[in-house]
């Protein structure tokens, strides 16, 4: 990045550094090709193992003269979770220095120490697991002295990676999980307390802990998306999309900032970091806002909304995608469903208030668009988009198909030979043009958009590829990872090869070789890229285990009940602000992780209490957005921070700016939560386009009355009337539910009646009182599944919503739950009572609503366009 401008001095590589790769470069010989070989032979780990071919390659090694050598590489997830770890704490030790003031020249022999033993102790469960197994449960002396080392070792590298917030956490809740008894704690916070044995046990030996969930989905595919994102960046397709949007969108009025929007937007799909988002595509935009008149603070604050966005984004969803599969129990596919509605709507208002902003500040373009317009042409793009990916997708669903129906097994050499052909074709396209150049420099004169984008039209296939085995095939994501990783690898190794023989060029050979260099270099960043996500994954596997082991998450419900004072808009609101609080300073992954295991249950067991039943998907999807909110959030916006030390200007005041954009993003969970047809959960295609416009419509109208500019500068009504309408838009079902109540009850003795009677994928709604662990009484409303129709109520109960039901003195008691099965996941316990059902009233439609909010829209901008005065022509302003 030496070819940065004088206006963007800052050192960027140090930035990255010190937030994701480590500050360290070594002098000496050999901690240089140490912190060059390690990263590499992690990458080639995480690529075997998650290889579908190793199962071949161990049974060749198991029946020749290797012998037992098959042994050493045939691993359970637990042994593979310990591999994956001991290398992220190894290189958290030897690439992050102490403190700032620590040599970033050379590795002190402490650290060298330090990683060692750390290595040591988290590959423990690896090397000594059978023995671990014997004894699960009563741990020897050896296994507590490692676990109690490898635990402050974990966190002093998650502290060297990550900074303080993420270790001061864990020891909150490993301090709870040892004093958590003592007599000066509130009743409703104590519990007994855990000896060392048990704990120690619990967090290190078990898969309750730092070797649970978090760190297995690490290993499993959050290391090959980072991986793959990194190959993609190495090849140059980062700058790839930041010049088509660039060349898109930066003739327009304040187009640079528009521009950063779209980039972020493309960079955040592959990458797992908002910091490295702002970092990444901040060092272009931020100079080049700041060039066309935006100050020093919203140029960096669009850039932090724009890269937060990008976390939330699909598909990868800074891994959280990925995790959330596991957590809630849902399919990735519809965690990316559910994620896309809300993330581009988000995107589309920030466009439209970055188009509000510079109205405001009286920016020209070389090319200015009616905002009507503008707005239309995006809605119109991303739905061309959208149609084309889908489409293509299923083409190629269709094609491989009728190629495996009609070749059989020859079927895979004929498509893989169908997409070597469709890459050199692709590559012989963008070789007719010069390559693309990475400096800000080279901003100020792009080519037209098609030019741009025949340059990179390979880059588009793998990610095709990845979108293809996820969305189409249902592979896992790690398999779809992996192959679309060793399509990068193939790319970065051929694809200047092939340039050069297109463009009759005689250094094919050179080009081979730096081809080679990329993919160290490429696979060397995504391992380093890895350090501290890991190191992350291992410590908020000790906040999961202080969790289960403590019960906190019950705590955490009475303690937010106890603010709200039973009011669910209050209880909401505390959530969110909590989960702000608890995502201060955290990586995305551990940000999720942390919000989740703690708030995701106050939402779901309070909203029950107060007649709200939310889906799963919607709970997590809420408290994720809030966590993320963090980053935003001053004082410990690390997002703000970063941009704030591009742009150079005030963080705290970049912080609050950014929070400001951010409002149309805090607002959607509040909405969703309400509304799940914006989740596009239970909701058909045609629905599904109806609710993404409406939705986009109201966003804006949110964005204009916010920014309190919509045709004109706002009058304070019109900006009230705009929220009002916006809000109406969102949720009409709020206003119906004030004239018409939104359920009708029946008895709880109807309830397998009703359960039989139900359509194929329904759900009952029953409310039902009882009494929790601690004696204090329920009453919560809850959505039992039914499943697919043809059996009795009780069986459809029984095996869909694991619950059993006994008929007593008249009443319908709770007889019995499968462990792990949906009721008992919902917090339903034994012994509690069935009151009632409710069925949806038959009413007039909530869409009713639309048609007032409508009419007042057309009355304030029929308003606004009588003061509106006329823009002078394009020519007399460049003139």
């Amino acid at each position: 990045m030496s070819d940065r401008t004088a206006d963007n001095s800052v050192n960027v590589d140090d930035i990255i550094a010190d937030s994701d790769t480590g500050g360290r470069a070594p002098k000496g010989a050999f901690s240089r090709r140490l912190l060059w070989i390690v990263p590499l032979i992690w990458a080639i780990f995480q690529l075997w193992i998650a290889s579908p071919l190793r199962f071949d390659v161990v049974l060749l090694w198991n029946n020749s003269f290797f012998g037992d050598i098959y042994k050493l590489v045939i691993l359970n997830d637990t042994q593979t979770r310990a591999i994956h770890l001991s290398f992220a704490v190894f290189l958290a030790y030897i690439a992050f220095p102490t403190f700032k003031s620590s040599p970033r020249h050379h590795i002190p022999i402490q650290d060298w120490a330090l990683g060692l033993l750390a290595a040591a102790t988290s590959g423990y469960i690896w090397y000594a697991y059978a023995g671990i197994a014997a004894r699960t449960g009563a741990p020897s002396q050896l296994d507590v002295v490692v676990a109690v080392i490898g635990i402050l070792l974990l966190m002093e590298a998650a502290r060297r990676s990550l900074g303080i917030p993420l270790m001061a956490v864990a020891l909150f809740f490993l301090s709870y999980v040892f004093f958590g008894s003592w007599d000066g704690l509130p009743d409703m916070i104590r519990w007994q307390g855990a000896s060392m044995n048990k704990a120690m046990s619990h967090m290190w030996l078990t898969t309750e802990g730092v070797f649970g969930v978090a760190i297995g989905v690490s290993s499993s595919f959050v290391f090959l998306f980072v991986l793959f994102g990194s190959l993609l960046n190495q090849a140059g397709a980062g700058n790839y999309f930041l010049k088509l949007a660039f060349a898109a969108l930066g003739h327009l009025r304040g187009g640079p900032a528009k521009a950063a929007v779209i980039a972020s937007a493309a960079t955040g799909l592959i990458s797992g970091s908002s910091i490295a988002n702002v970092v990444t595509t901040g060092t272009f935009t931020i100079p080049l806002m700041k060039r066309v008149g935006f100050p020093a603070t919203k140029a960096g604050a669009i850039e932090v909304s724009s890269s937060i966005n990008g976390v939330l984004t699909p598909p990868v969803m800074g891994a959280v995608a990925f995790l959330m599969t596991e957590y809630v129990g849902v399919s990735y596919v519809e965690v990316v469903r559910t994620a896309i509605v809300p993330a581009a709507i988000s995107y589309i208002a920030l466009v439209y208030i970055v188009h509000l902003e510079a109205l405001k500040m009286g920016m020209t373009g070389t090319s200015r668009m009616n905002p009507v317009k503008f707005m239309l042409g995006a809605v119109f793009i991303i739905a061309i988009s959208i149609v084309i990916a889908g489409g293509s997708l299923m083409i190629a669903s269709y094609v491989v198909g009728f190629l495996g129906s009609a070749l059989g097994a020859l079927s895979f050499w004929v498509i893989l030979l169908m997409m070597g052909v469709g890459y050199v074709a692709a590559v012989r396209f963008a070789a007719m043009g010069p390559d693309l150049e990475v400096s800000i420099e080279s901003m100020q004169s792009l080519p037209p958009v098609r030019e741009i984008l025949k340059t990179g039209l390979h880059y588009l296939m793998p990610i095709f590829l990845l979108m293809y085995l996820l969305m189409i095939e249902r592979k896992s994501p790690g398999l779809s990872a992996f192959w679309s990783s060793i399509f990068m690898l193939v790319i970065l190794a051929t694809q200047n090869p092939l340039k050069s023989f297109f463009r009759g060029q005689s250094d094919i050979g050179a080009q081979f070789k730096a081809g080679f260099a990329d993919i160290a270099e490429g696979m060397i960043a995504g391992s380093r890229n890895m350090i501290g996500l890991a190191a992350a994954m291992g410590v908020a596997g000790i906040i999961v285990g202080a969790v289960t082991l403590t019960g906190i998450g019950q705590v955490m419900a009475e303690f937010v009940e106890y603010l709200s004072g039973g009011n669910l808009l209050a209880m909401l609101f505390f959530v969110a602000v909590i989960s702000i609080i608890l995502g201060m300073g955290l990586p995305t992954t551990a940000n999720y992780i942390v919000v989740s295991s703690l708030m995701a249950g106050v939402v779901v067991e309070l909203g029950a209490q107060n007649g709200l039943i939310v889906p799963l998907i919607a709970v997590h999807m809420f408290v994720f957005y809030f966590g993320i909110m963090a980053d935003v959030t001053p004082p410990v916006g690390l997002a703000s921070f970063a941009a704030a030390a591009i742009s150079k200007g005030d963080p705290l005041k970049t912080g609050f700016q950014a929070f400001f954009y951010s409002i149309r993003t805090a607002l959607l969970p509040f909405l969703f939560i309400f509304n799940t047809d914006l989740l596009l959960i239970d909701v058909g295609p045609y629905q599904a386009i109806f609710v993404f416009l409406v939705a986009m419509v109201a966003m804006l109208l949110f964005a204009a009355g916010t920014m309190n500019y919509f045709m004109v500068k706002s009058r304070l009504w019109e900006s009230a009337a705009l929220l009002l309408i916006a809000f109406t838009l969102f949720q009409p079902g709020y206003f119906l539910n004030k004239i018409a109540p939104e359920f009708e009850q029946r008895a709880g003795s109807e309830l397998f009646t009703m359960a039989e009677a139900a359509a194929s994928g329904d759900t009952l709604r029953v409310r039902m009182v009882g009494e929790d662990l601690s004696g204090e009484p329920v009453d919560a409303r809850f959505l039992l599944p039914v499943g697919d129709a043809g059996a009795d109520g009780a069986t459809r109960l029984d095996q869909n919503a694991g619950v059993s039901f006994r008929e007593e003195d008249g009443k319908i008691l709770v007889d019995f739950m499968q462990f792990g099965g949906p009721a008992e996941q919902l917090g339903i316990d034994f012994d509690w009572e069935v009151v009632e059902l409710e069925v949806p009233a038959d009413r007039m439609p909530k869409e009713l609503f639309y048609i007032p909010a409508l009419l007042l829209l057309l009355v304030v901008y029929l308003l606004q366009m009588r003061r509106k005065e006329p823009e002078p022509e394009l020519e007399e302003v460049t003139a």
